[in-house]
């Protein structure tokens, strides 16, 4: 009797790490309104397009998109550990610092909260790709210089990949934009996937 009770205790214990096994790695996107699909119908945004690619190249992930439109590196700061410890991704994708860029945030504090993102992700086993950021020149060439360095200096201090420009074919074409002329309407959505994809495959397991 005792040793039926103890293998039906091993069995109900091991049926929930059995289950986490079974399920599909996790991507994290985390960024603001540019991730978030701001001004787009349900399933037009590139995440979501991302989501489909992979099941159509026979990945075998699932993507949770954890973008917030007006989303600032300071609130992903205060996001990630919660994400994190939900759904324990694979890989985070940090699309984060174009809000900070608009208001003027100082550069070492985006720096710093940017560092902060990619150092819980990799202490939590996900591997990092990090998303590259352009700001208007508003404030200046030398403010503009010194944000677009922390991206490359991150990646190369943390040997992470590094999506240079998400919206690079975008950003010369008025007509991809909404009409507020700064979110990237649906038919940039694929292009935006495009800009990424090259850089995300290298991180991702093989099909079986």
């Amino acid at each position: 009797m005792r040793l039926v009770l103890a293998l039906t205790l091993c069995l109900v214990a091991a049926t929930p790490l059995q289950a986490r096994a079974a399920e599909p790695p996790v991507i994290l996107v985390v960024g603001d309104s540019l991730s978030a699909g701001y001004g787009l119908l349900p399933g037009q945004g590139w995440v979501t397009l991302l989501q489909q690619r992979l099941k159509g190249e026979g990945y075998g992930y699932r993507v949770v998109n954890a973008s917030v439109t007006g989303e600032t590196t300071d609130g992903g700061v205060q996001r990630l550990d919660r994400a994190l410890a939900q759904h324990q991704p694979a890989i985070v994708i940090i699309e984060l610092g174009g809000n900070d860029g608009l208001r003027g945030l100082p550069v070492p504090r985006v720096r710093a909260n940017l560092e902060l993102l990619i150092t819980k992700s990799r202490a939590a086993g996900a591997t990092v790709l990090l998303v590259a950021i352009r700001v208007p020149t508003n404030y200046g060439p030398r403010y503009t210089g010194s944000f677009q360095k922390i991206y490359t200096d991150l990646a190369i201090r943390y040997r992470i990949g590094l999506v240079p420009f998400l919206s690079d074919q975008v950003a010369v074409d008025l007509a991809l934009f909404q009409p507020d002329g700064i979110h990237p309407n649906a038919q940039a959505q694929p292009m935006l996937l495009e800009n990424l994809w090259p850089q995300l495959v290298p991180l991702l397991q093989r099909p079986r």
